[in-house]
């Protein structure tokens, strides 16, 4: 049976019927909950800590020597609107008037997996608790047929899968001009809690089709602490700058020197690609280099500029604000978030115009190449052919099996 605390089904607060907790929950809270009632909540909009123990039946004096006595181990200050908290009771419960007994303790969980669990009777005192986690190894193979994300869930993948990826193809794939037949096939690795995928840890190995031609991806460690993604020729997948500069989005106006401005209606050039996403996206630097500027350009709204070399510089416009500590002379490192997306300056609502100059001549971002980076050793050539040739045999096999854009469990 599971940990109470991974169940989905009860009801909330004072409406919650009472279950009785069994001596499962033990291992995962640290305490013996046998014959105890346990109620399921969340905590509530502008409810403090003190608030919650009380809420739950606890005396304002106990409450306070609680939150004093957990200070080591839970900072009260950080308890979030929305998470979730199971209570346990002793003594009996009266379903009519809402008593469920004396309060004896409680488990607060800040994420999926992690929590504090607090003992609310004396000596009071707190501790860490997790609940288990199972890492599983997947294969995958998903073709578009709407969109990447649709497609995913469709095949019963889960979508966590698209950001690994699109991190692994930031330099070759273009993730917002993924066209109808293309196809995903993968091995990789996600991390999985009462059978709820919380993360996909690593990606194997990948192919990626487009066009009738294959863009392998594989992970190999040379063990330099640099890159580890590679394509079959043993070339870096990553490259000098990033295909995009945010996360799975999509492109609102492209690059154009004729194009009808939507607040003006005036035809004039739009040397840049407009991505439409939600306000507060994070916006990366495509690439290393240095903040040249940071200020409000009005039409352009809230901008920063980057020289990346002597031939290329990038500008990034309309942002609703400026990464933290974000000032001109900063040097930035490839994927650093600069900005968020926003509506600032001349616009019609929450998008990212994002801009690049090579040798001062404005370019596409969508057609600009970038060469190969950090090759592979020599000495590690052997190894790594022995891997793509294992990786290769064994999609080739699975390939030919009709999994349709099913998963299959591997371990």
């Amino acid at each position: 049976m599971a940990f109470p605390g991974c169940r989905e089904d009860r009801m909330e607060d004072k409406t919650a019927s009472v279950e009785t907790a069994t001596e499962d929950s033990c291992g995962v809270c640290g305490f013996s909950a046998d014959g105890m009632s346990v109620r399921d909540g969340k905590v509530r909009r502008g409810e403090f800590f003190s608030n919650l123990l009380m809420r739950l039946g606890m005396s304002a004096g106990d409450a306070y020597l609680l939150s004093e006595s957990c200070d080591s181990v839970f900072d009260v200050r950080s308890l979030r609107i929305g998470n979730r908290y199971e209570a346990y009771f002793s003594g009996p419960s009266d379903s009519l008037s809402g008593d469920d007994g004396r309060l004896e303790y409680l488990v607060y969980w800040k994420d999926k997996v992690s929590g504090v669990a607090f003992r609310c009777t004396r000596p009071f005192g707190a501790w860490d608790v997790s609940k288990s986690v199972v890492t599983e190894h997947r294969y995958a193979d998903v073709s578009i047929t709407s969109s990447l994300w649709n497609d995913m869930l469709a095949a019963d993948v889960s979508p966590l899968l698209i950001l690994t990826l699109s991190d692994i193809y930031a330099w070759t794939v273009d993730f917002f001009g993924l066209q109808k037949g293309d196809r995903f096939r993968v091995f990789y690795d996600e991390r999985v809690c009462d059978g709820e995928v919380i993360a996909v840890d690593t990606v194997r190995y990948a192919v990626f089709s487009h066009a009738g031609e294959d863009f392998p991806a594989v992970m190999f460690d040379q063990g330099d602490g640099g890159n580890i993604y590679w394509n079959e020729k043993g070339e870096s997948m990553r490259k000098a700058f990033l295909k995009a500069p945010l996360h799975y989005s999509r492109i609102s106006s492209g690059f154009s020197y004729a194009r009808r401005h939507p607040i003006t209606r005036r035809v004039q050039p739009h040397t840049g690609v407009d991505y439409a996403a939600p306000a507060g996206t994070p916006v990366m630097t495509i690439g290393d280099g240095v903040v040249t500027s940071r200020k409000y350009e009005g039409a352009g709204g809230n901008v920063v500029r980057i020289r990346h070399n002597s031939v290329y510089s990038t500008a990034y416009l309309h942002l609703s604000r400026y990464a933290s500590g974000l000032k001109v002379g900063q040097r930035v490192r490839q994927g650093d978030v600069i900005g968020y997306v926003g509506s600032t300056g001349r616009s019609t609502g929450p998008h990212l115009d994002f801009r690049v100059w090579k040798n001062g001549s404005p370019v596409n971002p969508l057609k600009m190449e970038s060469p190969p980076a950090e090759p592979l050793k020599p000495e590690s050539k052997t190894a790594f052919d022995a891997v793509c040739t294992s990786y290769g045999a064994r999609l080739d096999s699975l390939s030919a099996l009709p999994l349709a854009g099913e998963f299959l469990d591997l371990l």
